[in-house]
């Protein structure tokens, strides 16, 4: 599916990867781009559609579901991350706040969308933002890792559920990209850019899970193994 000629609605597109995926859809020729945020004033972006959009409040999703009626392509890029593990003070607490956006915001926005991208002809799409840390956890992100794991199973399950009316589902897994997100770490890191264009290659070339650079690519290919990266230390 390309991007020409199609409607979007990016999740918290007001900066990040997020900002990415709007600036390179509009550069690929989407015909409308909805850059959804908490607050639409934040969203600076010239060509694109700023909505109030907080995936954590079911009114907000039914409401844009209702506004934008017109979408084809659905990115689910809006997420959370707390550092910590899974026995650090407060981790039940983090696990609840991290779940609400990484895994029940994304799924409040496929049952809004589903029927709206039904509609319009084909079926449409919807990407889905994840993680290495789908398929590796570390202490330093392990709750956070934990919810991209039940993202990627909601990814996955929602794939089969929408083939009948002919909704691909993509899931995006990569390592840490340089935004605001990861500030405080000290990793090696993509660009956003960098990252978003890999992805929407090949979104465009029809792939549904995509892999948005050569870490997460080894990390990947290592699960099948005898020596899968998830059992590695740090």
């Amino acid at each position: 599916m390309q991007l020409k000629d199609k409607t979007l609605l990016i999740t918290g597109a007001n900066r990040g990867i997020g900002l990415a995926f709007a600036r390179e859809a509009l550069a690929r020729g989407a015909k409308r781009v909805y850059a959804a945020a908490r607050d639409p004033g934040t969203v600076t972006l010239p060509g694109v559609v700023p909505i109030r959009l907080d995936v954590n409040d079911a009114e907000q999703v039914a409401a844009a579901a209702r506004e934008c009626g017109d979408v084809q392509i659905l990115v689910n890029n809006a997420g959370i991350a707390t550092a910590g593990g899974f026995l650090a003070e407060g981790a039940i607490d983090s696990a609840r706040r991290q779940l609400e956006t990484n895994f029940f915001g994304t799924l409040r926005m496929a049952q809004a969308f589903a029927p709206v991208l039904a509609r319009n002809g084909g079926g449409g799409a919807i990407l889905n933002v994840l993680s290495i840390a789908s398929w590796i956890n570390r202490p330093l992100l392990g709750v956070y890792g934990a919810t991209k794991s039940a993202a990627w199973a909601l990814t996955n399950g929602l794939r089969h559920e929408l083939r009948g009316q002919g909704t691909r589902v993509a899931g995006m897994h990569m390592g840490f990209v340089d935004t605001d997100l990861t500030r405080g770490l000290d990793a090696p890191k993509s660009t956003p850019q960098d990252i978003v264009r890999r992805a929407f290659d090949e979104f465009e070339a029809g792939a549904e899970e995509i892999i948005a650079d050569d870490l997460t690519r080894q990390v990947k290919r290592s699960l099948s193994s005898e020596q899968p990266a998830y059992l590695a230390a740090a």
